[in-house]
């Protein structure tokens, strides 16, 4: 059997297809396995992804409960916090009449110190003049 140059380029021609096919054929091979992988990927990831929605939906009432909670709270120690705002002004108010009021005892006494002592001095001139007019009276006494 001879073969002419035809017949060998076609079955040259054949047997490199068919070496395109196999190593078409085994791509192919990889490519559906990476396929399959990244399906399973995709789909673990989509179940985590429920996961950490449903989670973070617990998440999120949980955090809308205690706002609610603290904003209930907080709704009942305002007049504490209103109240001890008066009470501060309050008591500034006690300060400044408490202050006042201890100039005002203050000037008093100063005033009363001031006061005795002009007492003190008139008392003073009082004795001395009544010791005075006591000698004048014996000393005309004495004359007559």
């Amino acid at each position: 059997m001879i073969m002419t140059f035809g017949q060998m380029a076609g079955m040259i021609a054949a047997v490199a297809f068919l070496i395109l096919v196999i190593f078409m054929s085994k791509t192919l091979v990889n490519l559906t396995k990476t396929v399959n992988e990244l399906t399973n990927s995709i789909e673990v990831l989509t179940g985590d992804a429920d996961s950490i929605a449903k989670e973070l939906e617990v998440l999120v009432n949980q955090t809308n409960t205690l706002m609610e909670d603290v904003n209930e709270k907080s709704k009942t120690i305002e007049p504490i916090f209103e109240t001890a705002a008066e009470l501060s002004e309050s008591i500034s108010e006690l300060n400044n009449v408490s202050r006042n009021f201890a100039k005002s005892v203050s000037a008093s006494t100063k005033t009363a110190a001031k006061a005795s002592t002009l007492l003190k001095v008139g008392k003073v001139a009082f004795g001395a003049m009544n010791n005075m007019k006591q000698k004048q009276e014996q000393k005309n006494k004495e004359e007559l």
